[in-house]
């Protein structure tokens, strides 16, 4: 009779035998039979329970040994930028074995919370235990859970603040992380999902005071899996940044009166214009337009730890009270900020623009130029009207003029060019010194905004040509299209709202202007730029030329914003490449991965744009929590089986009708129509309705708003004022597809 072995031995077993070992196998290994293998069993268990064993399904292991092929997830950078990675096919204690990530040419670039299927071996070596081969990056993050922790005798249930979320989790006594009652934490599930029960979760993170007002952003920012903090070598190499850049091999700009033209509350100024009259004959009234942009590539060069970091985060993200920069504030408000007398690095193009409007020519430069003035649109918008101040007065004739002539004859232009020119709200939330909400409106359209955005287009455009003639791979700015069952639920909406969407011919944006000018001033004007603006894909990068639908333009390209979006740097680089302007251009390994940055950066754009809209969703359920039972008027944006949704018109704060709460009878829902109709009454609820809702609930922490519906909607259920008509919005409107500044747009 086989002796059973002792727990010893058996650890001894798994170090000579690496791997997943059956427990058929270990028995045979050791001549065991019918009791003796229930005693093998039972000293399994006991290796498991003890963390000393790791078992998967029928197989067993050393916790430390890890599969030949398995899923990691990076969890920092070594200090040569080379990731290090824990495995998740562990469940043991401590942080496990310590991997690193060997990346060749071509291989995805990996950052902290990246996953990845890699094949693993084991080494002997001081800083590390296994060496990692990518195979593929694993484009979908971890699931995080964010929620509101709360306190139970078996450990604790999390509450989540997902809006969509429709059931708790169960934390285990040691998954709490000590967290307190009511507080907000991120967690992770804990385990596959059991068939009944609550699922599990472990906390990972404890974030605090959900009703505080500056936990609103820090939930959107962990939620959405926001990079916060740079990396001390990040950090480092900022500070190390020279405060100035040699001339030497740069054009000098300073002779001509640049200014920056921003927000009042802009901490960076990436851009610079000048306009005057071309004084070529041959161009009789036409001008000379210069565009300078802050040539941060002379501080962020390739592989660095800026650059890794920059490309990781994509973009700038704009909160109400904060904003989470691509790249540090040393850099971001200081040396590559384009301020008032400072000498600074920059990247030119100098164009010649008919009196048409039309482009005739461009040269980009690697320059030198000092800003004349920081401007604000408000100022130079108060100076063309007449209101001019000690700042602008010396200005208006020689600089500020020349720019709005030059704007004059773009906008003729752009008359004949056609970009899709939707006419939307764009909200803004001001904040209270202690971050809460004092007021919503509408910010004001002018026309120093468009002024600065056509310059902006113009020289975006100029950077594709260039890079498109020369050669040189870059990243497009790519606007598809509308797909054609998108345009079909868009001529559905027109045609009940009555108006028409010419069928049977190539789309171009000049069809959805006429749409969208037939209904302007009309109750449907909103309701058709929004049905408009959803019908629209969402713009994105890539290596490819595809064209800009809603610019109407062949090719384009984002050159103005490299502070804020890593795409603006990846064209300055191919521009320095290009012209043999130094040796920190466009690298091998940038164009080796231009497919894999286009869709990082891409992803990294939409992540952007959720986390900005929960936000905002999340400040306005703030501002009306205290407003319960109060009745505002809006318009039916959208149904679904459960109910319908409302924009209201105070705020543009979005709210659910829920279904149930319409009347005892039952609702069909018409997917293809979008309506809701009752069985009964045969009333019917669709986009573009008009109505008079009383707010139910208002729930902070996930940005909920619960409605009634008082009046409107098929039928009035409850007396009160009838429906107002809307009409066209005056000036707190935006045109969606003019602003090729920031990151968070459309297009």
């Amino acid at each position: 009779m086989a002796r059973v072995p002792s727990k010893t031995e058996l650890l001894a077993y798994f170090a000579e035998h690496p791997g997943e070992s059956d427990r058929r196998e270990i028995a045979r290994a050791f001549g065991l039979r019918g009791s003796e293998r229930i005693e093998l069993k039972r000293l399994l268990r006991e290796l498991e329970a003890e963390g000393a064993l790791d078992r998967r399904r029928r197989s067993y292991r050393e916790p430390d040994d890890l599969p030949p092929v398995g899923v990691i997830v990076v969890t920092g950078l070594t200090a040569e930028g080379e990731p290090l990675a824990r495995s998740l096919d562990r469940s043991g204690e401590g942080e496990g074995p310590r991997i690193l990530c060997l990346q060749r040419t071509g291989d995805p670039a990996l950052g902290p919370g990246d996953r990845a299927l890699a094949r693993l071996a084991r080494v002997d070596a001081e800083t590390h235990d296994y060496e990692a081969r990518i195979i593929r990056r694993i484009a979908q993050t971890p699931r995080k859970i964010l929620g509101v922790f709360r306190r139970t005798a078996e450990g604790g249930r999390l509450v989540p603040i997902d809006k969509g979320a429709a059931r708790e989790w169960l934390v285990p006594p040691d998954a709490t992380s000590r967290a307190r009652d009511g507080e907000l934490v991120e967690a992770e599930p804990a385990g596959a999902a059991p068939r009944l029960g609550l699922p599990r979760a472990r906390v990972i993170d404890r974030l605090g005071d959900p009703s505080a007002p500056k936990a609103v952003s820090l939930i959107a920012i962990h939620q959405h899996g926001l990079p916060l903090d740079f990396p001390e070598a990040a950090l480092a190499e900022a500070e190390a940044a020279p405060a100035a850049v040699a001339a030497a091999g740069r054009e000098d700009l300073r002779d001509i009166p640049f200014v920056t033209i921003d927000p009042e509350d802009a901490r960076d100024h990436d851009d610079a214009v000048w306009a005057g009259p071309d004084p070529d004959p041959g161009n009789p009234g036409g001008h000379v337009l210069w565009v300078a942009i802050a040539d941060v590539a002379a501080h962020v060069r390739p592989g660095s730890a800026l650059d890794r970091e920059a490309r990781r985060r994509g973009n700038s993200t704009y909160f109400p009270d904060r904003v989470v920069p691509m790249l540090p504030e040393r850099l971001s408000a200081d040396l590559c900020s384009l301020q008032e007398g400072a000498d600074r690095p920059c990247l030119a193009v100098r164009m010649t623009i008919g009196a048409d409007g039309a482009k005739r020519g461009h040269r980009f430069v690697r320059g030198l130029m000092r800003s004349a003035a920081s401007l604000t649109y408000a100022e130079v918008q108060a100076a063309t009207e007449g209101r001019t101040s000690a700042r602008t007065a010396p200005l208006l004739a020689g600089v500020i003029a020349p720019l709005y002539a030059a704007h004059a004859a773009l906008a003729r232009a752009r008359a004949r060019r056609q970009p899709l020119d939707l006419d939307l709200p764009e909200r803004r939330i001001r904040l209270a010194p202690d971050g809460r909400v004092e007021a919503v409106g509408f910010a004001e359209r002018l026309e120093a905004h468009r002024l600065i955005e056509e310059f902006m287009v113009l020289a975006n455009v100029a950077a594709a040509e260039e890079l498109t003639a020369r050669r040189r791979p870059l990243l497009f700015r790519v606007h598809e299209e509308p797909a054609p069952e998108k345009l079909e639920a868009l001529r559905a909406v027109a045609e009940a709202a009555g108006f028409a969407l010419a069928r049977g011919q190539v789309l171009r944006t000049a069809h959805l202007n006429r749409l969208l000018a037939e209904a302007a001033g009309s109750d449907a004007s909103e309701l058709i730029n929004l049905a408009t603006l959803r019908a629209l894909p969402q713009a994105f990068y890539s290596p490819r030329n595809l064209g800009h639908f809603g610019l109407a333009l062949p090719a384009y390209a984002h050159f103005t914003s490299p502070i804020r979006r890593y795409a603006d740097l990846i064209v300055h680089r191919a521009l320095i490449a290009a012209h043999r302007w130094g040796d920190d251009g466009l690298s091998d390994e940038d164009i080796a991965r231009l497919e894999d940055t286009a869709q990082r950066i891409s992803e990294a754009e939409r992540r952007s744009l959720a986390a900005e809209r929960d936000t905002a969703d999340r400040y306005l359920a703030a501002y009306l929590s205290d407003r319960l039972g109060a009745e505002f008027t809006g318009r039916i944006t959208g149904v679904a089986r459960f109910g319908a949704f409302v924009k209201l018109d105070e705020t543009g704060a979005d709210g659910l009708i829920p279904v149930r709460s319409l009347g005892r009878e039952f609702f069909h829902y018409d997917a293809a129509g979008q309506t809701l109709m009752g069985a009964d009454s045969g009333r019917t609820i669709a986009p573009g309705q008009r109505v008079r809702v009383r707010l139910v609930e208002a729930v902070p922490v996930t940005g909920g708003l619960m409605l009634d519906l008082v009046e409107g909607a098929g039928e009035a259920v409850a007396r009160g004022a009838g429906p107002r008509r809307g009409g066209r919005a005056g000036p707190g409107r935006r045109r969606v597809t003019r602003a090729p500044r920031g990151p968070a747009r459309r297009v």
